[in-house]
């Protein structure tokens, strides 16, 4: 009977330690949500800009990719923040990063970006990731309104060709960018991927996991944010989730990936991750939930822009206090 009940004790301990580890709890913090006023008709507006420029605005239809460069970069100026683009090459083609940069110069740096381009052709690209840069967009809109008093210098970055057939190659706009940063080492507080935040459910059973051992520690209902960060990031991650959560009624859940699951690293931060810079991302777990990833009912209309301004909210919190 003892081994019995020592066996179920060590189970218990090795079921808590997994939980903490990988779902990596938080306690809600003690304090009101933010009363930020984020506009979700502007949220719209951006998401219905980007998704409108045809044909699909990536690295097969240039013309498209620089008609959503162009409109960042202007969006971006009308905060007054420091604009600048970093031009590269790939296959003797021109293509632009877009950043607006907030803060003292002489600070460490924090960036948080969006990628602009879309899945190959047919494919509005809403949710992946009109709803990113809508997102990054109206969070540069807040910090240039409010002048918070920022610690860090805060660089928001529009990526581009984050898609195939340039995913998780040196042709990355990240892997550019990343590439910059480790070049004129400059020290970096964090990186935040902001991909895909607008599509929302609740009913049971919209929220899918990657693995089956993960199911029982999350919701069922794809009605929560997800931080992801790598194994041994815990304390950047519960950092994010915890400004987060303070922001909005928003639930938001997070994942400490071990190596072995790719599915965490399916975006912007992995470049920085691959360079070995810290480095997590907001999403609504893409095709995990969404079943118009990379899609042509990927459209406007799916999104929910009351919760997506709960994220934006979230983000300034970050982008603010981390």
């Amino acid at each position: 009977m003892k081994w019995i009940v020592g066996l179920a004790a060590l189970t218990a301990c090795l079921c808590a330690a997994v939980f903490w580890l990988i779902r990596n709890p938080v306690m809600p913090p003690d304090q009101e949500a933010a009363s930020l006023q984020v506009d979700q008709t502007q949220l719209k507006a951006d998401v219905a800009y980007l998704t409108g420029i045809t044909p699909s605005r990536n690295s097969f239809n240039m013309a498209s990719l620089n008609q959503a460069a162009d409109y960042i970069s202007a969006e971006f100026g009308k905060t007054g923040c420091e604009v600048q683009e970093q031009m590269f090459k790939v296959d003797g083609k021109d293509f632009r990063n877009i950043s607006c940069t907030f803060g003292p110069k002489d600070a460490p740096l924090m960036v948080m970006g969006a990628h602009y381009d879309v899945h190959y052709n047919n494919n509005p690209g809403a949710d992946d990731n009109a709803s990113g840069v809508a997102g990054v967009l109206e969070l540069a809109r807040h910090v240039a309104i409010l002048k918070p008093n920022l610690n860090h210098r805060l660089e928001i970055v529009a990526y581009t060709l984050e898609e195939q057939p340039h995913f998780s190659s040196n042709s990355m706009g990240s892997q550019v960018h990343a590439a910059r940063l480790i070049k004129s080492k400059e020290p970096l507080k964090l990186m935040v991927s902001v991909e895909m935040i607008g599509y929302f459910r609740d009913e049971p059973g919209t929220q899918r996991f990657p693995l089956a051992f993960l199911k029982p520690l999350y919701p069922d209902r794809g009605n929560f944010i997800g931080v992801v960060g790598q194994l041994l990031e815990r304390g950047a991650v519960r950092r994010v989730k915890a400004l987060m959560q303070g922001a909005s009624p928003l639930p938001v859940y997070s994942l400490n990936a071990p190596a072995f699951l790719p599915e965490a690293g399916f975006s912007d931060h992995k470049s920085y991750w691959d360079v070995g810079l810290p480095a997590v991302m907001v999403t609504d777990t893409a095709f995990l939930r969404n079943p118009n990833y990379h899609k042509p009912t990927d459209t406007p209309d799916t999104l929910d822009y009351r919760r997506m301004a709960d994220v934006v909210r979230g983000l300034y919190a970050v982008a603010v206090h981390f």
